[in-house]
Formats: C-alpha cells, structure tokens, sequence
C-alpha cells in the first residue's frame, strides 16, 4: 500500500484531536486574523486597503469553492452520527459565500452609482452626495443608514425563509405520510362495501392511487415496557403508492409483513435498529427459531412495522416479539376479555414527524381486521392525487362517484386547515413584526437626510440661485434616499437570499438529541424576497418624504445668510 502524502497524514492527525481543541484552536485563529486585518488596517494607505480587501475577497471565493466541496462529501444527516465540526463546514460553507457576495456587491454599488452621474442634474447631484468621501461625518452616518436596512432586510429574508422551511418540511412530511383525500365514517365498527367504493375512486379523474385501512387503538406490550398504539391495516400491495411509509423503512422490510418467515432468515450483522444519534444496532448471532425454548410457536408471528420512536420506547429491534392487545375483546365467564396477540418486529420507519413515530405501527390488512373485531369492513380509504395544490377540485369528484351518504370524504387541506392557518398567520405577523424594524432603520436614513441639508444648506441656497426650482430639490433628495434605501436593501435581501440558499444547499445539521428534525429546514421563495425588498424600497422612500420638503422649502437667503 502507497505511502499517504505528508499533508494528508497530518490532516488524518489534525481530525484525530478532540473536538474541544479543534475549536478553540479555530476560534483563536479566526479572533488573530481579526486582530491583524484591524491592525494593518490602520497603517495601510488607501491603495494598500484596497489589496487587502481583493485579497479577502479572492479568500471568500477559494473558502466558498473548498468549503463547499467538502460539505457535499460530508455524510448524510440521518443515518450518521452528529459530529460538531462538520456542521461548522457547512456553516463555514454558507458564510464564505455570503461574504464573497457582500465582497461582490462592495465592489460593485460605487461602479454602479458611478453611472447615475452620468445621467441627468438630479441623479448626478444625488449620486455625488451619496459616494462622496469627502463629508466626514456624513458619509458615517449614511454608511450607519446603509448598514441599519440592510440588516433589518437580512434578518427578515432570513426568519421567513427559517420559517417557511419549518412550514414546507411539515407539509412535505404530512403529505408524504397521510392521505391526501380520506374517505372514512363514523360509525367505529368501519364500512362494508368498500371494494366497490375502491374501485370507483380509482376511476374518478385525478387519483392515481388509493388503498383501503382497517385502523384502531390498541395496546402494545414488550418484554420491558408498554405502549399505546394506534394500528393500522394496509394492503401491502397497494399501500406504497398511497404514501411513503413503506419508503422511509430504516431497518427491517414493509415487504416482511406479507412474509414473516423471511424475518427468521436474516443473516448476522444485519441492521436492526437505530440509535438516536445515528448508531446502527446489527444482529448478533442468534439459534435457530426452533432450537428456543418457546418451543416452534415463535416461527408463527405475523410481523409488524413500527415507528421510530416507538420502537425505542417499547426497547425492541427487528426480529422482536411484543403483544398487542384490543379493546375490542370476547365475552368470558368473568367478563369481556381483552384479545391479545403476539407480532415480530419486521421493520422500523422514520417519517420525520414525533407524534406519527411515536405511535403509529402498520400490519396487513387481515391482520388488523382480525385482531380489532372489525370483520371484512374497513374503517377508511387512503386516496392520493396527480396535483396536490389542486386537491379541493377533485374531492367534489370522489364524493359524487361514490353515491354513499354514509362516508365522509375529506382532503389534507380540511383536516389541517388549523394547523396551516396558523402557520400563515404566524408568517404575516413576523413579516409585520420585523418590518417595523426597517422602519426604525429608516429613521436613520431621516436623520441623514436633515444633517445633509443643513450642510448644504449654502449648496442649496447656491443652486436654487441659480435657477433650480422647490421640484428640483426636492426630486434630488428623494432620489438621495432612495439610493441610501436601495443599496441598504441591495445589500440586505441579496446577501439574504445567498446565505439561506447557502444554507439550504449544504443543508447545517440539528443535533437529534434536542430537535427532531434531521437539519435546519431553509425554503428560499424568490417571490417573499421580491416582497420584502420592495416593501424596505417603499419604507425607506417614504421616510424620505420629510427630509427632501425641508430641503425644497429653504430659501435662498437664508442658506447663505451667513457666509
């Protein structure tokens, strides 16, 4: 075997210390950097400034390229244990492009408003205000103006783009996991007929699948623990193309519930569990099913595929044996008893939703009838459809087909209209809430406005002297604003919309053990962000009302009244 290459070696060596020191030893590294750049900053002229900062720029550029290929190798979130430092290559990844996007745009905005002077006696004007160096003061606090919108556009793209992801992962996640039309009724004993109520429903315009479910509440009992559960029966056959449950099947097989017999079979160090931090649990050796002592009974348990969590609150793994136990029981001589029957664990799945893995558990269709009393009824159909958005145009379509009074047909936008409605509503009032704080910002940009005029008040004064009108000065003003305005949202929505896509491509993993879900979920709509800056453009401008009036209203005279 070829020796490693020295920087490979070394790099296998820097991997191999513990996290505490890689971070520290990051952190004291980043905080020297900082300290030398502020350092030479200082003793550096304006040509030796500008090489630092094409220099920084190149920088971000390699650690977006190097950084971002190495995410992409990192391994996947779930499945994986959570290792600290490659979420700080993910996030490194994400930040390195922002910062080549902010290096971008601090290049290119003076470029930019170098063109606006070449343009008519207002835009030259403005334009000149604006980019001069030679105000002093001014060009501070209209830098802090600049700074105090794109910061408040940023932190706005962010939170709805945060917020839109959280809303779009449960959506996906109650879409993928639950019907998305559910014929079912009332009554708890199920409905008859339903082969012909099945096999209308396919028909009906629209569906591209549907299965029937013999659902329940029962019981479920381990060799270390107890459990509610909510059953359900599914056709195996027909069950994937409804939802995605068989899909998301971590350890074991949705295909065992058909076939028990193959759970016996499965060879050592097959997975048969997972931690969760990403551990994977293998089968030891075991003696064949006969050979136990339960004699060959254990050979005849139908199987079973549970939920994630479930799973580890009942302590069980593929292969297992627990009981369940229905309500819905036979008549004794001292009462009604309970029906209990014994399953083997044949599979585990993880839909990404806490509540339907911590409770949900599927066995076929005869089984569940069989074991909740239910006959050959069924207690509901699962429907899908080709558009999902479209959903409440083919529900009418279901209903008519299937002539029946006694079933209730409903689809995902009517059983979680709460949950969706409040998630809207949530949306509006952090996009109102932190739009106030460009508003606030704007106040900055109030304050620049009447600084500018009362020291141009002579420059003013000058120009109207000369000839300009109140309209003229008050067009050039406004225009000063929205150029403060439009570079601060520039800046903010731009460098918003790379840092969350940033985020959503290289995909920043949550630790598991305190959040459920796998990684922070980021959606990035084109159309938020085109609201969003428009509504900073509109803010800012408005607060430009004042500012541009006082200007337009200042006499000649006493603007050089004493020079």
């Amino acid at each position: 075997m070829a020796e490693l290459p020295l920087w490979a070696r070394l790099w296998e060596r820097l991997q191999a210390l513990p996290q505490p020191i890689l971070l520290s030893g990051g952190g004291a590294l980043g905080l020297g950097l900082i300290v030398l750049l502020v350092w030479s900053w200082r003793r550096l002229g304006a040509r030796g400034r500008s090489r630092v900062l094409l220099g920084l720029f190149g920088l971000t550029a390699v650690g977006t390229a190097v950084l971002g290929t190495w995410s992409f190798r990192l391994p996947p979130p779930r499945g994986s244990l959570f290792v600290l430092w490659h979420q700080f290559i993910r996030v490194g990844a994400a930040l390195s492009a922002t910062l080549f996007t902010l290096g971008l745009l601090f290049f290119a905005v003076p470029r930019f408003l170098s063109l606006f002077q070449r343009g008519s006696f207002v835009f030259f004007v403005a334009a000149r205000h604006v980019s001069s160096k030679k105000s002093g003061f001014l060009t501070i606090i209209s830098l802090l103006s600049i700074s105090g919108v794109a910061i408040s556009s940023f932190a706005l793209c962010a939170v709805i783009s945060i917020m839109g992801g959280f809303g779009a992962d449960l959506k996906s996640k109650i879409l993928n996991n639950n019907a998305q039309i559910r014929i079912e009724t009332s009554a708890t004993a199920g409905f008859e007929y339903w082969r012909e109520a099945l096999d209308r429903v396919r028909l009906v315009p629209g569906v591209t699948a549907a299965t029937p479910v013999a659902g329940g509440e029962v019981m479920a009992s381990s060799s270390t623990n107890t459990a509610g559960v909510i059953l359900r029966g599914v056709d195996t056959d027909s069950i994937g193309s409804v939802v995605d449950i068989p899909a998301h099947v971590e350890v074991g097989s949705f295909k065992y519930l058909s076939d028990p017999e193959a759970i016996n079979r499965l060879p050592e160090d097959t997975p048969i569990g997972i931690g969760s931090s990403g551990e994977v649990y293998l089968k030891g050796p075991r003696l064949p099913i006969g050979d136990h002592d339960s004699g060959d009974e254990e050979a005849g348990h139908p199987g079973i595929v549970l939920g994630s969590e479930l799973a580890k609150s009942l302590h069980v793994y593929v292969g297992d044996i627990l009981t369940l136990v229905s309500p819905m029981g036979e008549l004794g001589p001292t009462g009604m008893l309970p029906r209990t029957r014994k399953y083997r664990v044949a599979g585990v799945f993880y839909s990404g939703m806490y509540e339907y893995d911590a409770a949900h558990a599927y066995v076929t269709l005869e089984e569940a009838q069989s074991l909740l009393d239910l006959g050959h009824f069924v207690t509901a159909i699962d429907v899908r459809v080709k558009q999902v958005e479209a959903v409440e145009t083919v529900t009418p379509l279901v209903r008519d087909a299937l002539e029946r009074k006694d079933l209730e047909v409903r689809d995902w936008k009517e059983m979680n209209r709460n949950l969706f409605s409040a998630l809207q509503l949530e949306k509006i009032a952090t996009f109102l809430i932190l739009s106030i704080a460009i508003a606030v910002a704007s106040f900055c940009i109030i304050c620049t406005l009447l600084l500018m005029v009362t020291e141009k008040s002579k420059e003013i004064a000058i120009l109207k002297a000369m000839g300009a009108s109140d309209r003229s000065v008050l067009s050039l003003f406004l225009t000063e604003g929205m150029f403060i305005g439009g570079v601060g949202t520039l800046f903010g929505v731009t460098t918003g919309f790379i840092a969350m896509k940033s985020l959503e491509t290289f995909g920043v993993r949550l630790d598991p053990e305190v959040y459920y879900v796998d990684q922070l979920p980021v959606h990035v709509d084109g159309a938020d962000y085109l609201l969003i800056a428009l509504c900073a453009f509109v803010i800012t401008t408005l607060a430009t009302l004042y500012p541009a009036r006082a200007a337009s209203r200042l006499r000649p005279v006493d603007g050089i009244r004493y020079e």
